[in-house]
């Protein structure tokens, strides 16, 4: 190992705006909102306000899961929440998720608005409103469950950790490189090892867990995630490989992934939907973002 300027924690950690790399202008350590800005509300009983990141893609792609399914009910108007810009710290937003991230969700369809944050609870709340993606077997949901917690567990490890000081911080430190990207690849090493046995994460059918898992490790098996293929030689992970492309071929994974999407090709971006139609026109007079 190279050396590294020595560091020495101080007594008590104090914030210092700016040292924080390609996220200082939106990282601090309060909750709550910084400015008054109600959410916009369109004529779907679904709400959702979103970006889409991996944890934001995983929504998209259920909801296209679940209207391709024949769920008239699961339509949705996708709002985009720039996180860069600062839109989650809003109040109206934070009145839905109190924690500040992407995605939130809206439920509108009762009597009164339910409220859902967290993605792998927005997950499980559509697949039991609509009976879908989950399975009744008490064995087999159990099985799918863990699967969805264990991405929720991990992906920390993926994102905040080998994506963030690879591809983020503004000091490449070699020893945090070196102990996320040994942990990502374990990671991969895991699903390589489960998919080994069975087609999906839970058994024969594709459910939940797969969605949540995909939109994080599918995309770093395509090499999409923080252009880390080559250095993790996500290539090598055969079965990930197979259940990526298997995933990859559906189209409402398709058509999930361009929901709330701003970077890459133009014509994979679709910055907000409010419609089905707005798949084949993706105006941005029409859709109002730019």
């Amino acid at each position: 190992m190279s050396d590294q300027a020595a560091y020495t924690p101080p007594e008590i950690w104090s914030w210092s705006p700016g040292n924080g790399g390609h996220f200082a202008a939106i990282n601090r350590p309060i909750a709550g909102a910084t400015h008054d800005k109600e959410l916009p509300v369109g004529r779907h009983p679904l709400q959702l306000y979103s970006l889409a990141t991996p944890n934001g893609m995983k929504v998209t792609v259920m909801l296209e899961e679940l209207l391709a399914m024949g769920h008239a009910g699961a339509e949705y108007d996708a709002w985009l929440i720039r996180i860069n810009e600062g839109d989650q710290f809003g109040s109206g937003f934070v009145a839905v998720n109190p924690n500040s991230k992407i995605p939130a969700l809206l439920d509108r369809s009762g009597p009164a608005p339910v409220r859902v944050f967290e993605s792998g609870a927005i997950l499980l709340h559509l697949a039991e409103k609509f009976g879908a993606l989950l399975p009744t077997d008490p064995a087999r949901r159990t099985e799918c469950l863990c699967w969805l917690f264990w991405q929720m567990g991990s992906a920390p490890y993926l994102g905040g950790g080998f994506g963030h000081f690879y591809a983020y911080a503004p000091t490449k430190i070699e020893y945090a490189i070196d102990r996320f990207a040994m942990e990502a690849k374990r990671q991969l090493d895991v699903l390589d090892r489960r998919l080994a046995e069975t087609a999906y994460l839970a058994g024969d059918d594709y459910t939940i867990a797969d969605i949540a898992v995909w939109c994080w490790y599918g995309r770093l098996a395509q090499g999409l995630l923080y252009n880390g293929g080559t250095f993790l030689q996500v290539q090598d992970y055969e079965n990930v490989q197979r259940w990526t492309a298997a995933i990859d071929a559906r189209p409402a994974v398709r058509r999930g992934c361009m929901v709330n999407r701003v970077t890459g090709e133009p014509s994979g971006q679709l910055h907000e939907r409010h419609d089905a139609s707005d798949f084949e026109t993706r105006t941005q007079d029409k859709l109002g973002s730019t």
